[in-house]
């Protein structure tokens, strides 16, 4: 685990996995960096991945007053961290067997109307 500080002073826990071009994992809303290591693991051949825990959550400190701005400010200092370029990915969840994503999905019943769509294409073999 290593630490960064964000612009307002409060500290961003983030692990890095492999080595090349940064990626920053963005996990979702209730996630913590370790919510990203399968997929970090996929990509460290070709990757150096930064997934962090967002603020307030895991080893990442707080400080109110809780703002977007607050955590973009966050991954500003991830890609200063990062040698001060990096692309980003997020939690897509897909549904198991999906073609577009590399980690497997999450297995969830549903994601929305782009699951509807691809279900007829790309079915699960999770009920």
């Amino acid at each position: 685990m290593d630490i960064v500080k964000s612009a307002d002073g409060t500290r961003i826990a983030y692990d890095r996995t492999g080595d090349g071009p940064a990626l920053i994992y963005v996990g979702g809303a209730l996630n913590d960096r370790g919510s990203g290591a399968a997929l970090a693991a996929l990509l460290a051949p070709d990757h150096a991945v930064l997934a962090y825990d967002r603020r307030g959550r895991g080893d990442s400190g707080d400080t109110p007053p809780y703002t977007v701005e607050r955590e973009i400010e966050d991954i500003a200092a991830l890609i200063g961290a990062a040698g001060g370029a990096a692309t980003r990915s997020r939690c897509s969840w897909r549904p198991s067997g999906c073609p577009r994503t590399r980690c497997g999905g999450c297995g969830a019943r549903r994601c929305g109307p782009r699951w509807r769509r691809s279900r007829r294409r790309w079915p699960t073999t999770r009920p």
